[in-house]
């Protein structure tokens, strides 16, 4: 879809309204190649270009809301959105007053287009089939156009489109042994992937080895940008929004009531300007480049949706309705990426983590498995693999007193998933060196 078709659209939609009715119209989609792989072919490849037109009609304090598939075809689409207005004011007879409603009387008109430098997947296979050569490699890519708008009847026409990358690939040695690793973006660089498979391939080699075998404890341990966005994504479910603070059921709680704090280096914020997502939310707000969430170590600001902003008198800052992040990002600090085993020492090294759940929420105290390649380290070399632990420990010790430092580079993670639409969620991580990581068995 193009931003002119999306105003085309939803002017003649908004041309529709009658009376008092306010009309708010927001479209998602994307055009994009997914090729999977297996065993270092190509297994399955196809294209997928959707469009989904949201409308929310309001009337006073009520509203009621649905959605339609848009075929790109102007009488189509016309007499589907017509349809649809139709069942949205039969709907509003019914429904009862929202003392919650909002939604941007802005009028502002805006564009922001970010195409990237992401080659033609055709392009990209022979880069990937060079890697994979004599390797089993399991893996999916996604590339191509997300894109966004909204628009109301009061005047505001906002829109949005990035295109992007991501490769989510593993190579397989055997039974539960494989190197996994990501590669994501909006510029695609040869050198930039060459340096991830090398470094998967050199993980496959130690994962060849007899592993060791480790009691539980607490183990000096480097968390890759991977694993400490596997933690993120746990927080993101209650942690930064205003209404679990306010219901008490945020994760951080302990930050919010009793001054808890982290590291003096951890500074965590929603950074929309360096992520894939909307600078609009669903109501129409505009989203700000970037919120503080912690900073140096302390509680600094929350994510605000429309609603709980009625609710709790506080301005919102265009989060989504659930204020969960979709631009996660954590500041580099000064570790040396490039000499994490040295600096590591003798511990563990933890590739990936997964099954991630908290153990104790209102103590943010996380539990989880290590996945992947996870080695034992000494002397600043991998030594071997280790079998699968289970570690309990609390994010306020990981990222608070036991946390050596982060490296000195993050690392863009695009989200993977695919439900409806492919998301435009990410995170920009860096490592984690802590002291003491509690591994239970």
């Amino acid at each position: 879809m193009s931003q002119a078709y999306f105003q085309e659209i939803s002017d003649w939609a908004l041309t529709q309204i009658q009376g008092d009715e306010v009309l708010l119209a927001s479209v998602a989609g994307e055009a994009t190649d997914f090729i999977r792989f297996n065993n270092g072919a190509i297994r399955q490849a196809g294209s997928v270009t959707q469009q989904q037109l949201s409308l929310t009609l309001i009337n006073g304090a009520k509203q009621t809301s649905g959605h339609v598939q848009l075929a790109a075809d102007r009488a189509l689409d016309d007499a589907r959105v017509g349809r649809m207005l139709g069942q949205l004011r039969d709907q509003l007879q019914f429904v009862s007053d929202d003392p919650y409603i909002a939604y941007s009387t802005d009028t502002s008109v805006s564009a922001d287009i970010v195409a990237g430098a992401v080659p033609d997947s055709s392009d990209v296979l022979g880069s990937i089939a060079d890697a994979s050569k004599g390797r089993d490699m399991v893996g999916i890519y996604a590339a191509g156009d997300s894109f966004g708008g909204f628009a109301s009847s009061l005047g505001q026409r906002n829109w949005f489109q990035r295109s992007t990358f991501n490769l989510d690939w593993s190579f397989y040695l055997r039974d539960d042994k494989a190197a996994k690793n990501l590669y994501a973006g909006m510029d695609w660089s040869d050198d930039a992937f060459g340096l991830k498979v090398a470094e998967s391939a050199s993980h496959l080699g130690a994962l060849d080895r007899e592993p060791v075998v480790l009691k539980p404890g607490a183990y000096r341990s480097f968390l890759t940008p991977a694993a400490v966005g596997e933690l993120m994504g746990l927080l993101s479910w209650d942690a930064f929004g205003l209404q679990a603070m306010e219901t008490k059921q945020t994760s951080l709680l302990r930050m919010v009531t009793d001054g808890q704090t982290m590291a003096d280096e951890v500074s965590i914020s929603e950074h929309t300007g360096a992520g894939v997502a909307a600078s609009f939310g669903e109501f129409g707000f505009a989203r700000p480049d970037k919120v503080d969430l912690i900073s140096g170590g302390r509680h600094s600001g929350t994510l605000v949706s429309a609603r709980s902003s009625r609710q709790y008198g506080v301005e919102t800052n265009g989060a989504n309705t659930g204020e969960q992040p979709e631009s996660l990002a954590i500041a580099a600090g000064s570790v040396p990426t490039a000499g994490v085993l040295a600096e590591l020492g003798t511990g563990i090294y933890v590739g990936n983590l997964w099954y991630t759940n908290y153990s104790d929420r209102t103590a943010c105290r996380t539990t989880g498995l290590t996945r992947f390649a996870t080695f034992w380290v000494e002397g600043g070399e991998i030594v071997a693999p280790i079998n699968v632990m289970r570690f309990d420990d609390t994010i306020y010790s990981l990222l608070g007193e036991q946390l050596v430092g982060l490296t000195d580079q993050s690392e863009m993670m695009l989200d993977a998933m695919s439900y409806e639409r492919r998301s435009t969620s990410s995170m920009n991580m860096p490592g984690a060196l802590v002291n003491e990581m509690k591994f239970t068995l």
